[in-house]
């Protein structure tokens, strides 16, 4: 019995598995988003949640033992993209966010991917600024309460995640161009 509980810590402390976990999480997500009412609001924010806590886990657990790797390093932002991009369009698709909105909050993650992937192997990547994180504690804060949609303990959900998306937004964009910003100045010099 312990070498079991021994092996299952194991398991749920491996990163690459916590964000493995991440991207088999996104069907569960999509198909409760398909679906009317509270309940399955609920388990679907139930389910970003204890995902998006993953993306945190997986980097602490891969310092923390020292198995930081390249796999780890790619899978990592495609598993964050990929759950990020599922919450937003099944939010347009309930018609619970705005299209345009959620085009230049994909859009800026596909554009900043991309090129951290093409500067990636050149050794020039900028990396994350703490607008960056700014940005994904946005964007997860807002995906909660969107997500939920109806109101809880006398809160409208769907209000707070609406100033939460736009508070997102903002900080998604000036991200962007940080990024952008920071990067013109490495190949600058």
């Amino acid at each position: 019995m312990k070498d079991k509980i021994k092996k299952l810590k194991s398991l749920l402390t491996d990163p690459n598995f916590l964000t493995l976990s991440r991207v088999a999480v996104v069907p569960v997500f999509i198909v409760l988003m398909m679906h009317e009412g509270r309940i399955y609001t609920f388990f679907a924010a139930l389910f970003f949640c204890i995902a998006a806590a993953t993306d945190y886990l997986d980097g602490f657990f891969a310092r923390k033992k020292g198995l930081v790797s390249d796999l780890g390093k790619m899978l990592d932002p495609l598993a964050d993209k990929l759950l990020m991009a599922s919450a937003f369009i099944m939010l347009v698709e309930r018609g619970w966010a705005q299209a345009w909105i959620i085009c230049l909050i994909v859009g800026r993650e596909m554009a900043v991917t991309g090129l951290r992937s093409v500067v990636a192997e050149v050794g020039q990547d900028p990396g994350a600024s703490s607008l960056g994180k700014l940005k994904t504690g946005f964007q997860i804060a807002a995906v909660i309460p969107l997500v939920l949609h109806y109101p809880y303990l006398g809160l409208n959900m769907h209000a707070i995640g609406t100033i939460l998306l736009w508070i997102a937004l903002v900080f998604t964009m000036w991200s962007g161009f940080d990024y952008f910003y920071r990067l013109g100045k490495i190949f600058k010099n």
